[in-house]
């Protein structure tokens, strides 16, 4: 195949790719990724902890 022929059909393939909106069923991308109110808690970040808990305090400087 010529680069003419090849430019053209990669040029085709990259348009469709642009242009192609397929419809998106949200309700199965939300059991896919399962999200829930349940899952919520499961993804929350502990507490916090204060650093300078586990280390002496250094008065004599």
């Amino acid at each position: 195949m010529g680069r003419g022929r090849q430019k053209a059909k990669q040029t085709k393939v990259a348009r469709q790719l642009k242009y192609y909106s397929p419809t998106t069923d949200l309700s199965a991308l939300e059991r896919e990724l399962g999200t829930g109110s349940s899952s919520e808690d499961r993804w929350e970040a502990p507490p916090a902890e204060d650093e300078d808990d586990d280390w002496p305090e250094a008065s004599g400087r």
